[in-house]
């Protein structure tokens, strides 16, 4: 049940709580502060009336008492008794005393008055006019128009603490956006006791050793707490540990401020602190994994060769960890190629490293000249595939291999990026046509037809239909004379002049089976080739 407090000096609105000062500016006019005890900006829990002449038992602090005057009422020195209410209101935490004028009272007793002013109580009068309800009523609205705030205000802070992940300081940017948010002073500490980044005005290191050593010697989740004393005087300190997967402290988050913080802002302080561990994780025990493999292969390369299963056993696992997997599976090369020069991040390539390891919930990703390469375990769905698109890049997605296919899949996947390039959009090798018509596409093979046969192109349409059947037919006779006069129902004589006439036209030698080869290859893209001429 938290409100945010306005902006201040400029600044950007700060997570906090319904003050008091906030309730009281909220209430009708004619509700007047009798004592101001400078608590303005206490934060509010709740108001609860109460005739009781100890309602402490069933406060909690931060709560706006509201009596009609009858814990004063009973036999006993009036003084006295308003003396012992105040301080126990006081030692209980109340925020401040609400006093109903009638049915007992026309006016504030002067001895509950004095009470205030020497115990420090904010006292207020609320004329008769104005019923403890309607004050109630006033502070549920602070209270749910100020939900909603602090659920906007959460949102975009979580927005910002995303991007400040992705960029090319994180640590740094996380702690800058953190002091930006909730009124902290933070430094972010290695497990070597080195400072790693820091924002605002925080205290020496080795003010900060006593709680240091606390965090690196305990385990478990836990926040470690110390008071020191700053220039700007007493600051509270809380110290969270960033943790491992298996206990180990891997840094500390310390924290300095100079009151408590509200529920508000220690959910942003609870987000940091998980980022940050995901960081450090992925910085140490995260990356321990790709930092075996590619030691274990740089030594060892035939450990690949599968005649050691053992070995080869190990280095699937660390393969699997590699890939955010937890036990050894098929994997996929995935290589990315710019649709446009302007597609590379303008932050630079750890952002864009990131972008794709986050994309393809990998650590094994490779930036190159033409854009990324990396493995994934992912299946690449059409989904991922039309994210990567709108980000401007095309896709060339292998088939599932193992460890020691990586090699040769990294290859067929090369050998299919230009045709990428040209196509201008992602393929996958599962659904290729495994032949050279079907590996070269149409793009690079209507440029093959325009290049070997461009002279019989050229040629008047008549002539150009009736060379390219006769040549057709003859290649796929295996350059038989009769087979072809057959097939067209020609004299085997004229099927020669005319192949002839055809080599010479073209400088070909015919003779040649290769030279063969890359004509009937040429002659299965001759449409594409017509279309591709400029008209």
């Amino acid at each position: 049940m938290r409100r945010n407090a306005p902006a201040k000096d400029g600044t950007p609105d700060q997570l906090d709580a319904v003050t008091l000062g906030q309730f009281l500016a909220a209430l009708p006019p004619e509700v007047s502060v009798v004592n101001d005890a400078g608590t303005a900006e206490v934060p509010l829990r709740w108001v609860e009336p109460s005739e009781l002449e100890d309602p402490t038992p069933y406060l909690m602090d931060g709560e706006f008492v509201l009596t009609a005057g009858l814990p004063f009422r009973a036999s006993g020195s009036s003084a006295a008794k308003a003396d012992g209410y105040v301080r126990r209101l006081v030692a209980a935490g109340v925020a401040a005393l609400g006093f109903g004028l009638e049915p007992y009272y026309d006016a504030v007793p002067d001895h509950l008055v004095q009470a205030c002013r020497r115990h420090g109580l904010t006292l207020v009068e609320v004329p008769a006019s104005v019923p403890f309800a309607a004050l109630g009523l006033e502070f549920s609205k602070l209270l749910e128009s100020g939900n909603a705030q602090v659920f906007r205000q959460l949102a975009e802070t979580n927005r910002h603490l995303m991007r400040a992940v992705l960029s090319a300081r994180p640590e740094h940017e996380l702690l800058a956006a953190l002091v930006q948010r909730v009124p902290v002073w933070a430094v972010l500490v290695g497990s070597d006791g080195r400072v790693r980044a820091r924002a605002g005005t925080a205290v020496g290191l080795s003010q900060l050793q006593p709680l240091l050593k606390k965090l690196l010697g305990g385990s478990g989740p836990r926040v470690e707490t110390e008071t020191l004393e700053t220039a700007g005087g007493p600051a509270l300190v809380f110290g969270h540990p960033l943790r491992s997967t298996r206990d180990a402290t891997l840094g500390s988050l310390v924290l300095g401020t100079e009151r408590p913080l509200t529920p508000a802002q220690n959910n942003v302080v609870s987000s940091v602190v998980g980022l940050l561990e995901l960081l450090v994780r992925q910085r140490t025990s995260g990356s321990l994994a790709p930092s075996q493999l590619a030691t274990a292969l740089l030594l060892h390369p035939e450990s690949l060769s599968g005649s050691n299963g053992r070995e080869l056993d190990s280095l699937q696992d660390l393969l699997a960890q590699s890939v955010s997997g937890t036990r050894p599976g098929p994997v996929r090369v995935v290589q990315g190629v710019r649709a446009e020069p302007s597609t590379a991040l303008a932050d630079g390539p750890v952002r864009e490293l990131l972008q794709w390891r986050r994309i393809f919930d990998t650590k094994m990703v490779e930036l190159t000249d033409y854009g990324f390469a990396a493995v994934t375990r992912l299946k690449v769905d059409e989904s991922l595939v039309a994210e990567v698109e709108q980000l401007g890049w095309r896709l060339v997605v292998g088939e599932p291999t193992g460890l020691p296919g990586l090699a040769a899949a990294y290859r067929r996947a090369s050998a299919l990026r230009p045709r990428v390039a040209t196509a201008r959009k992602s393929l996958r090798e599962e659904e290729l046509t495994w032949s050279v018509t079907g590996l070269l596409g149409s793009d690079a093979g209507a440029l093959l037809a325009a290049r070997l046969l461009g002279p019989v192109l050229e040629l008047d349409a008549e002539r150009r239909a009736s060379q390219l059947r006769v040549l057709r037919s003859w290649l796929g006779a295996h350059g038989s004379w009769d087979a072809t006069a057959k097939d067209l129902g020609l004299h085997r004589n004229s099927v020669r002049r005319q192949i002839n006439g055809v080599a010479e036209l073209l400088g070909i030698d015919l003779g040649q089976a290769q030279a063969r080869a890359e004509l009937w290859i040429a002659l299965q893209y001759v449409d594409d080739a017509a279309q591709a001429e400029p008209a």
